[in-house]
């Protein structure tokens, strides 16, 4: 195991709780159906509800890109991501991370706050653009972590509409063999991870930081010694080894997508099958890694989701 258990569990909490957050954004925005009774006729009939995503972020279903649109859409992100990072267009990726995190967690608030206060949509969007400030351009790890809980469901808000069974089954296959090409063969993914982390001091995804058993007992033996005095500079100034354990955005958001997915066109049972699956697939990755490895987690997810999806219809939910 690359990392401590009470880290990897923590970790795995935190994907678990995203995912549940996921599905209430999601589901907050799918279409409901109503039977009325026609005062007219008296026979009942079916409407459906439309539930947009604030300020119309979402556009209009005649709008509405297809399947091939989206895949080519994530193809250009990466590029651009890829250009502006080989070029170290910093103040630019920022820029656009903030765009981004703002409009995320703008979806995830109104759908939360919603059920609870009028002009929903201004107060969420008041929120956010602080939240995603401090986020972007003065960082620290609960921020950042806590944020991370409401940006992946507000992104996947936005492409489970667009979405069917079969066009995400074949997403999280595209997204696998790219995530084993670009950790495994091009590393890529590990140039990305340490150009966010080391150059704009942010990351895409959760990072739980965690000191050595032995840096913890000598910064608190360090404490006790001069507690209620001024600590020498040469302690103070003294560097520690961090450990990161990490998990990156789209091994978060994917599952999100699949299972708001399966929950609009199955229900809220066979998309806690995918979540589950996924969950798996994610902690059997966790348990089998070794340290100074880097590891692509999509594919093992996708295989968990996979085994979920079959699971689900043997059951005959599906």
């Amino acid at each position: 195991m690359k990392h401590k258990i009470s880290i990897t569990v923590l970790l795995l909490g935190m994907f678990l709780a995203t995912q549940f957050i996921g599905l209430f954004i999601v589901g907050s925005y799918l279409p409901e159906t109503q039977t009325i009774v026609n005062p007219a006729t008296g026979e009942t009939e079916e409407i459906v509800l439309e539930k947009p995503l604030p300020y119309n972020l979402g556009g209009t279903t005649e709008d509405a890109p297809n399947f091939i649109s989206i895949v080519f859409s994530f193809v250009i992100a990466f590029f651009l991501i890829f250009l502006l990072m080989k070029y170290k267009w910093k103040f630019i990726i920022r820029v656009w991370f903030f765009i981004v995190v703002t409009i995320a967690l703008l979806i995830s608030l109104n759908a939360i706050l919603n059920n609870f206060i009028v002009s929903a949509a201004l107060i969420s969007l008041i929120i956010s653009i602080p939240l995603a400030y401090l986020k972007i351009f003065r960082p620290n790890f609960i921020v950042h972590n806590v944020t991370e809980l409401l940006i992946y469901p507000g992104i996947a808000a936005v492409f489970v509409p667009l979405l069917n069974p079969i066009s995400v089954i074949i997403l999280l296959i595209l997204i696998s063999i790219y995530d084993m090409w670009a950790v495994w063969k091009s590393g890529i993914m590990q140039k990305m991870a340490k150009f966010q982390m080391e150059e704009l001091k942010l990351f895409g995804g959760f990072l739980v930081p965690s000191l050595s058993k032995k840096d913890k007992i000598q910064i608190k033996n360090i404490k006790q010694k001069y507690k209620g005095k001024k600590i020498p500079a040469k302690y103070k100034n003294k560097k520690y080894k961090v450990n990161l354990a990490i998990l990156g955005g789209g091994d978060i958001i994917f599952p999100i997508i699949t299972s708001g997915v399966f929950m609009k066109f199955y229900g809220i049972i066979p998309a806690l099958f995918v979540m589950f699956g996924a969950l798996v697939g994610l902690t059997y990755l966790s348990l089998i890694t070794e340290k100074e490895k880097s590891y692509p987690a999509m594919p093992y997810i996708t295989v968990g989701i996979f085994l979920g999806m079959i699971l689900a219809r043997i059951a005959g939910i599906i």
